[in-house]
């Protein structure tokens, strides 16, 4: 047998709540409130409710501070809430629809006609948050599977480039504090906290472009020839190019972020990068801080080509424009975070 659902019956008048509670008392658990104050602890508490029948007008908290309470709390979205009100109550009630009730509960009340409304409703609000916990769950299986395919492609760049496993780690870690403070200090480059995660996951397939680049020039370890580095430049168009053949199956979000770093995290200020010569904000903010955090790593790193400099020899390097040009901006902002990315890295 199914469990009753619980509808809560906010009433300071006693007989009021009687005359529900006799209505509804066969398929429904019955609570019971006499203010708004002991409604927004039941409601706030363990017990599952599936409608609440409120009275607008009663001492201490009336029903529009229960209604506020729930939408401060996200409530209001998953449990209906029907208005008891007599007809002389039209401004209390224009704004406790506002607030988010359903409907109203005129007096003196009508059972036949009351039980198949709120029957309805409830019957409504349960297929809606049942739908909405499906969501929820693919959502997150989806996202699941996005960060295992990105952990998958950044182990194949691992198999051919024995120097970025770690590198593109540390690369996300990085990404993440750094554009965490670029959008703090400045409002042009703003990013709520879920896209910058997603820019931090993105940036694990900076370099997946690399996975075309032959051995002998990804690892090789001498100066690269003229003729070669045209050739390692094509990691950029490259790694597009393979992301292009996954957009179905990646967040739209994280697949716009990963191609535009992968093509761009090589583009310079002064419009001397790869492969487009992009310069100054025609870069996306994202693509600028991968870049800086990119060289960072790859001069505080052993290369098979070169010894790791120090952290504030590559701080230095990185200031005095040795290995690029980068926006100020960003390096405002790296240098505020500097300590903590040594302490990271």
């Amino acid at each position: 047998m199914d469990k009753k659902k619980t509808i809560l019956i906010v009433d300071d008048i006693e007989i009021n709540r009687a005359v529900l509670a006799e209505i509804f008392k066969d398929n429904y658990d019955i609570i019971e409130a006499c203010n708004g104050a002991e409604a927004i602890e039941i409601i706030n508490g363990d017990i599952n409710i599936s409608a609440v029948l409120l009275d607008l007008i009663m001492p201490e908290i009336n029903g529009l501070g229960v209604l506020e309470e729930m939408n401060k709390n996200g409530k209001i979205k998953r449990i209906p809430v029907f208005l008891i009100t007599t007809a002389d109550s039209k401004e209390m009630l224009l704004e406790g629809y506002d607030l988010g009730a359903v409907d109203v509960i005129q007096k003196p009340f009508m059972a036949r006609f009351l039980k198949c409304r709120i029957n309805n409703v409830i019957e409504l609000y349960g297929h809606r948050n049942e739908l909405e916990q499906i969501v929820a769950e693919q959502i997150k299986r989806l996202n699941y599977i996005n960060q295992s395919m990105i952990e998958t492609l950044a182990t194949v760049i691992e198999f051919r480039d024995c120097e970025s496993g770690e590198h593109v780690k540390r690369i996300s870690s990085l990404t993440h504090i750094l554009m965490s403070e670029v959008s703090r200090l400045y409002p042009e480059y703003y990013l709520p906290q879920n896209e910058i995660d997603k820019v931090s996951a993105s940036a694990v397939l900076h370099d997946v472009g690399k996975i075309s680049i032959p051995d002998s020039v990804l690892n090789k370890p001498g100066r690269l020839t003229e003729e070669e580095f045209e050739m390692m430049k094509q990691h950029t168009v490259k790694g597009c190019e393979i992301l292009q053949n996954i957009p179905d199956i990646m967040d739209k979000g994280i697949y716009n972020y990963s191609y535009d770093i992968c093509r761009h995290h090589h583009e310079r200020w002064d419009g001397k990068g790869y492969p487009d010569g992009l310069s100054g904000d025609d870069i996306s903010i994202w693509a600028q801080v991968v870049s800086v955090v990119d060289v960072y790593d790859a001069l505080t790193s052993e290369r098979v080509y070169k010894k790791a400099f120090s952290h504030d020899k590559a701080l230095n390097m990185i200031y005095h424009n040795e290995c690029g040009v980068f926006n100020p901006k960003i390096l405002k902002a790296f240098e505020n975070i500097a300590d903590r990315i040594a302490k990271k890295h």
